[in-house]
């Protein structure tokens, strides 16, 4: 029997509407994702020595230039560049034979002198008798008088000759003005030197101690001043009677390689006046650098932090949960109902990667430390409590410490110790194998 395509339709038809009807009977409900996971800590609270923080550079104690002071033909070389050198060792020899050959005219004509005077003194004695006698003149004794008075002036310009010449011979001998570490020879032997200028020759640094300069703003100025007065007054020291370094100031130096500020010195000198163009005052550090080879040379960048004052009770935050936008810093904080807060705050020193906030938290409020790219202000979030002491960096490094040592210590039984066992080991665990599937078949 043969149906048509009209009653295959009518029949299809009438077992699909009553599906559709159904369907267009259900709404579309939007459903709310659950709001997102954070993690929120408390602000750390301990004490915390507040620090002003500079930048500035290193200048060795004392650095000298050696140059010739005399002209002639650089003779030879005592030192080896870069060695330690001790004040008045021998640095260099220039030719000394021209300046010992003034020396010996010199000292010639000093010994004519002194015999001219001798003449006129033995001239003037005759005269003087004779004039006596009534058997010369008077003339006679005023001349020889005067030649014994010139002949004793030649001696004082003979003998101030030789000093000279002796002075010249010595400048020969090029010696260290000062202790402390000789650079390369700018010079090489051979070469005529001190012609028309004082040539230089190398040079002389004393890294010990090691200056720091660094620039204080006006406002830090204010403050460090407060900070000096106060100093002043616990010393008992009155302020005219005392500088920079009668207050042992301290101050903290780090280089650009170093995690923290690991030299200890003091503040010891400061200008006498604000740079009006730059509206700073500039500052010196000295530390102690007698350490070989230094851990301090000249010219280096550094990072300097001054301690101004205790503060009890500072409240610390991780600096991974400080934003920071158009308008400043911020934080992300959860409130009772469970809905995030945006705090403008300020913040202070970093110590051990947690910043002390100054202004716009309380310590009993919830900071968003985790999942801070998933809050936002006005929605509510699932939050977790942490400690905010676990997130220093001296505990997350310790945790990391923690579990490379736990994953050594897996690794350790499937290294050496399964490689002498051989296969000893893997026979038992066949065996162990094979018997445990008949009780599970059973």
């Amino acid at each position: 029997m043969k149906i048509s395509n009209i009653t295959w339709c009518g029949l299809a038809s009438s077992f699909l509407l009553p599906v559709l009807l159904a369907g267009c009977g259900q709404k579309n409900e939007f459903v709310e994702p659950p709001p997102p996971k954070v993690t929120v800590a408390l602000p750390l609270q301990q004490d915390v020595t507040d620090y002003l923080e500079f930048t500035g550079t290193t200048q060795a104690a004392a650095e000298v230039e050696v140059r010739a002071r005399v002209k002639g033909f650089l003779f030879s070389m005592h030192f080896t560049p870069g060695q330690m050198v001790e004040q008045g060792d021998l640095l260099f020899t220039i030719d000394p034979r021209e300046y010992e050959a003034n020396l010996n005219a010199a000292q010639a004509e000093l010994d004519a002198a002194r015999a001219e005077l001798k003449r006129a003194k033995i001239e003037l004695e005759r005269a003087e008798r004779l004039f006596k006698q009534q058997a010369g003149s008077e003339s006679d004794v005023v001349k020889w008088r005067g030649e014994m008075e010139i002949a004793r002036a030649s001696i004082l310009r003979a003998q101030a000759k030789v000093e000279d010449a002796v002075l010249s011979l010595s400048y020969t001998q090029v010696t260290a003005p000062i202790d402390g570490r000789v650079g390369r020879n700018l010079v090489d032997p051979g070469n005529l030197v001190g012609k028309s200028e004082a040539t230089l020759l190398t040079t002389v640094t004393d890294n010990s101690p090691m200056y720091a300069y660094y620039n204080l703003n006006e406002r830090d100025l204010l403050m460090s001043m407060d900070m000096y007065k106060e100093r002043l007054r616990e010393l008992d020291i009155k302020p005219e009677q005392s500088g920079l370094k009668e207050a042992h100031i301290p101050l903290l130096l780090g280089l650009a390689n170093e995690e923290d500020y690991p030299h200890q010195g003091e503040v010891d000198f400061a200008e006498s006046s604000v740079d009006s163009e730059t509206g700073t005052l500039q500052l010196r550090g000295v530390f102690v650098n007698d350490q070989e080879p230094p851990a301090l040379i000249s010219g280096l960048f550094a990072r300097l932090r001054m301690p101004t004052q205790d503060r009890k009770g500072a409240l610390l935050v991780s600096a991974r949960a400080i934003g920071a936008d158009q308008g400043g810093e911020y934080l992300l904080v959860v409130n009772g109902e469970n809905a995030v807060e945006k705090r403008p705050v300020v913040k202070r020193q970093l110590v051990d990667g947690l910043y002390v906030i100054e202004e716009g938290v309380r310590a009993d409020d919830r900071v968003n430390v985790k999942g801070v790219q998933r809050a936002r202000p006005g929605r509510k979030v699932d939050s977790e409590l942490v400690e905010m002491s676990t997130l220093t960096t001296s505990a997350m490094l310790a945790e990391e410490a923690k579990a490379q040592m736990e994953t050594n210590a897996q690794k350790a039984p499937g290294g050496s110790a399964a490689g002498e066992a051989g296969g000893q080991n893997a026979a038992p665990k066949v065996e162990k194998n094979n018997a445990t599937k008949p009780a599970a078949a059973e």
